[in-house]
């Protein structure tokens, strides 16, 4: 969601983080997590494991200005006739955006209304939601699973929007007039007779200048030096008490089990008490290996490992920082340090909870808070994160169909598949700012691989020791012709096209 920094709490947190070491050349780590903790991590990557399988790729299903129809069907129909599409190129989870009414046909999702119409209710003007009805939604499901495919969808726990009626009430002193009162009259108290009124939330952001109206304490959690993060929009929930916690408990179990769930996405969570993200994570996704990945948006790599520590590896995370460092590749055009991307965020610091992604729906949009779209070079950002050897990837669905990369990204999925095992290494010594190249050894079953990036205008060639000795290599790219013989040693030169990658693999 749209992220702004806003205020200020005086607060510190103390954490730690192991930084995981197993690629060669790795810096050791700095501190040593609990007991607790190393328990907590190793936990969540089991389920991990169990739930994105070998070198796993999730699809962002959606962007941001996603139409209602495309010619004649709404998103869910679209999606699901992709389904043996998707499979057939090596997606093996979508992520799907809000699946419940907003406040109206034209909302994404992120201004939630009630979250237990996944359209099926007359309300806000419409029976749909903007990607559909429910019937719509299961049947999209049912074709991802009849393929294999997994399904995670995103949850929007930190507020609520476009309220049913006003109220008035005071608080030390203070009256106020908003829109806070939630009752869902359209729906009628079918799945949850819960509703919502002022006193289950901290604040609301309204009209006519869109300012905060408070009457209770904020409760998200302060990160990075004790700043606190705005409210974010709509009616900000009070996780602070009890009767929202076990409300949304109940929905998220509720939303499990009508669609079939396989993950989740969790939005915005650091504007959210972390106490609450972790009970709500024990609840509703506990130990089933079920899947979860949160968007908790610190761009500095030892807030996001802070942050780790605090939700004790529950959930994965969205590596921000790797973005950014994708970013000033792409802001450089040629002009940037390649040796930025050797070991580069929490993909390599900490990969078990690593999701590692090029641009999202946020980054992609043009004047929101959170727009920084990889311009230039998005290839070899790609090549990196489908190649590594941590980190779970993400694809954005913009630029796999919108941008007309899917046939790039899907010839790099299909060497991940075939070829992106082993350990991996991180070639330091190579003194080139343009030139950059790390390695996939292979195992019992698989070649391995050799990718060479490269962001400069011309051809480059390195003398590199590869882990493939007496060893004949082409590139399964397509982008560099012929082959590249190594000796006795592993040595060999391994070239790249200008401003182009390559996937240098034993025949």
């Amino acid at each position: 969601m749209l992220t702004t920094l806003r205020g200020a709490i005086r607060a510190s947190l103390a954490a730690t983080l192991l930084l995981a070491a197993c690629t060669k050349n790795m810096p050791a780590p700095n501190g040593e997590p609990s007991s607790d903790a190393l328990h907590a991590q190793s936990t969540q990557a089991t389920a991990t494991t169990a739930a994105t399988g070998t070198n796993g790729v999730m699809l962002q299903a959606f962007y941001w200005d996603t139409p209602q129809t495309t010619s004649g069907q709404t998103w869910w129909q679209v999606l699901g006739g992709k389904a043996t599409e998707l499979s057939d190129a090596g997606f093996t989870a979508l992520w799907l955006p809000p699946a419940y009414k907003g406040s109206g046909a034209n909302d994404v999702g992120y201004g939630v209304y009630d979250r237990y119409d996944l359209g099926e209710f007359n309300q806000k003007g419409t029976v749909a939601t903007h990607y559909g009805t429910l019937a719509q939604l299961q049947s999209c499901i049912t074709a991802l699973h009849g393929k294999n495919v997994q399904v995670y969808e995103d949850m929007v726990m930190n507020h609520l929007t476009a309220a049913d009626a006003q109220e008035q009430f005071s608080y030390n002193g203070q009256n106020f007039n908003v829109y806070t009162s939630f009752t869902y009259p359209g729906r009628a108290n079918k799945y949850s007779a819960y509703q919502w009124h002022y006193y289950n939330f901290n604040g609301t952001q309204q009209a006519p200048n869109n300012g905060w109206y408070q009457w209770n304490p904020w409760d998200f959690q302060p990160y990075a030096n004790g700043d606190a993060y705005d409210n974010l929009l709509g009616s900000e929930i009070r996780y602070a008490d009890q009767n929202q916690v076990t409300e949304t408990i109940k929905w998220g179990n509720w939303m499990t089990t009508t669609l079939g769930l396989d993950g989740y996405r969790l939005d915005a969570t650091k504007h959210m008490l972390t106490s609450f993200v972790n009970t709500w994570l024990d609840n509703v996704k506990g130990s089933s290996g079920r899947f979860a990945v949160s968007e908790a948006w610190f761009k500095n790599l030892g807030d996001l490992n802070n942050y780790a520590a605090a939700t004790g590896g529950r959930t994965s995370l969205f590596d921000v920082p790797l973005h950014y460092t994708f970013q000033s590749m792409s802001s450089g055009n040629g002009a940037w340090d390649m040796r930025g991307l050797q070991f580069a965020g929490f993909t390599e610091a900490n990969g078990a909870l690593s999701v590692s992604f090029v641009d999202n729906h946020d980054t992609d949009q043009t004047g929101g808070a959170l727009n920084s779209p990889v311009v230039n070079l998005k290839m070899l950002a790609y090549a990196y994160i489908l190649t590594r050897e941590k980190g779970y990837p993400c694809v954005f669905y913009k630029d796999y169909y919108n941008h007309g990369l899917g046939a790039q990204i899907k010839t790099l999925m299909q060497v991940r598949r075939a070829n992106a095992y082993g350990a991996a290494y991180e070639y330091t010594s190579v003194d080139d700012a343009d030139y950059y190249a790390y390695s996939r050894a292979g195992d019992s079953t698989h070649k391995g691989l050799m990718l060479i990036l490269n962001d400069g205008s011309n051809a480059r060639s390195q003398g590199i020791t590869s882990p493939f000795k007496n060893a004949t290599l082409t590139d399964k790219t397509g982008n560099y012709g012929g082959t590249v013989t190594t000796d006795a040693n592993g040595y060999g030169s391994f070239p790249v096209q200008g401003r182009s990658w390559s996937a240098w693999v034993p025949n």
